[in-house]
């Protein structure tokens, strides 16, 4: 199974983006939680069964801080869910996408993920992502 997860948004500031949604929405972030290997800050709301995620980084050498530098604030990815991101890698690297993660690795919102290339995806980053399920 595929389906869209949550669009990502790249964005200067968290915090005013957060105060502006939570207005817009008339409702806050269900989650707010930052990614140190990214060095990025996320937060995320819930409309209907749309998730949209918001990303800031105070690096300006970050992937999202170098990403809004060059091209201000707007939608940074497209993230669907798979069943098994480990085997959605090798299917897609088999078919000649090149991956930025692999093995895919700890995101935001209890997810594994990686990224296919936007060189191949015709300039559009997609995010794979599979629900990390906690065996406690």
């Amino acid at each position: 199974m595929i389906k869209v997860e949550h669009i990502g948004i790249a964005v200067k500031n968290i915090e005013q983006v957060n105060a502006l949604y939570t207005k817009l929405f008339n409702q806050g972030p269900y989650k707010e939680e930052g990614v140190d290997q990214e060095s990025v800050d996320t937060s995320f709301f819930q409309v209907g069964q749309t998730k949209i995620e918001f990303l800031a980084s105070e690096n300006p050498e970050s992937t999202i801080g170098k990403y809004v530098k060059k091209n201000g604030t707007g939608i940074h990815h497209i993230a669907f869910e798979v069943d098994d991101i480990q085997s959605e890698i090798i299917r897609l690297e088999a078919e000649g996408f090149d991956m930025i993660y692999n093995p895919a690795r700890s995101g935001a919102d209890n997810k594994l993920v990686t990224f296919i290339h936007p060189k191949g995806t015709d300039g559009i980053l997609i995010e794979l992502c599979q629900e990390i399920h906690n065996t406690k």
